[in-house]
């Protein structure tokens, strides 16, 4: 099979983890026989640098024709004196519009061998497996009218009947191969637009009466996340809220750096891990990678169908945390580093395809 990628390394550590990422992807085509097609694209402030806007059209383009677009990461801190829409992070607000990806996956799991690196108590962390589903093309940080103006400042939060209904069924129908629950997350209690997310969730809900619905206010849900995250196995909620408690959920999983994610919406797909572009370590081979590698990994099952091949890419990366192969983040008295990782994983793919 043609698989058709554009890689995107935005800023900062993001060309170190999608070169490892590639490096894994390349491994699991030869093992299973498909061809890869790579292009490349700049965005952020890489793409600020070389042609003045944070989502060039060539990229933009790129995206378009390609089958998946792979991200590392997108931020720098000598663009943060920019206004917003000339900072880098309007180009993966841009790219995630054009492409129309409305509903991005971001599965939190505790692997066995790093319930040590969770800042809480191992008893509370493990068996943890849960996946947070965030609306991602509408609410505060696209509704209008926004700005700032003196010495006030303006941001909407705005959402569709339409817009809502469509995440929530992505929601039910992953929880339909899962646990079969979901937990819809909102403050209803005081907004508006939260009252009609928690009224359109209950109505789709009728349509998968197999699966347990719960409805939660986005500060409970805060504190369930770290008192019992065993409790939930598919979360949906709005753009923001999904923002902060997904990067609130990395605790769960050791390292922000262990998580990807993916972005689909009725056509082509984005991945790209949770982290950030970490501008303090870029360069020096320490990122870790595996959030990168299993956002590659969920690339090939949700965009080209191939479950099999991601399933292979996963469990070679339990085989290597077994192993006690991990960055500084996740093993600082044995750090690895990011390619040592991604050769560690290359190795491990392609020795259980020779075992096999």
């Amino acid at each position: 099979m043609r698989l058709n990628i554009l890689i995107v390394p935005g800023d900062g550590i993001g060309a170190e983890v999608t070169a490892a990422a590639v490096e894994v992807l390349q491994s699991a085509a030869r093992r299973f026989g498909h061809e890869l097609l790579l292009s490349e694209g700049l965005i952020g402030g890489a793409a600020i640098q070389k042609t003045g806007s944070p989502l060039p059209a060539e990229t933009l383009e790129k995206a378009m024709k390609a089958g998946a677009t792979l991200l590392g990461a997108v931020g720098a801190p000598e663009f943060d004196s920019l206004p917003p829409e000339k900072r880098p992070e309007k180009g993966l607000l841009g790219i995630r519009k054009a492409l129309q990806v409305y509903a991005n996956l971001r599965p939190v799991k505790m692997w066995p061998a790093l319930i040590g690196s969770s800042p809480l108590k191992s008893e509370i962390v493990a068996g943890t497996d849960l996946v947070i589903v965030r609306e991602l093309t509408g609410g505060l940080y696209y509704g209008q009218p926004r700005g700032l103006d003196g010495d006030r400042a303006t941001n909407t939060m705005s959402y569709t009947r339409g817009e809502i209904e469509r995440v929530a069924r992505k929601a039910f129908e992953l929880a339909r191969g899962r646990r079969k629950r979901v937990t819809s997350v909102d403050k209803s209690n005081v907004l508006e637009n939260s009252q009609l997310w928690r009224k359109v969730v209950s109505e789709v809900s009728r349509d998968y009466p197999e699966v347990e619905l719960d409805h939660l206010l986005v500060d409970t849900c805060a504190m369930q996340l770290v008192l019992n995250p065993r409790r939930f196995d598919v979360i949906v909620t709005e753009n923001m809220f999904g923002d902060i408690l997904s990067d609130e959920a990395a605790v769960l999983a050791g390292s922000i750096g262990m998580l990807p994610s993916a972005s689909l919406g009725d056509g082509r797909g984005f991945y790209e891990p949770v982290h950030g572009s970490a501008p303090d370590i870029a360069g020096r081979n320490k990122a870790n990678p595996f959030g990168a590698i299993g956002s590659a990994a969920a690339m090939l099952e949700y965009s080209f169908g191939l479950a099999k091949e991601a399933r292979a890419i996963e469990d070679a990366m339990g085989r290597v945390l077994a192993s006690g192969i991990a960055t500084a983040d996740l093993n600082p008295a044995r750090a690895a580093t990011t390619s040592e990782v991604a050769k560690a994983v290359c190795e491990a793919l392609a020795g259980a395809g020779a075992a096999a």
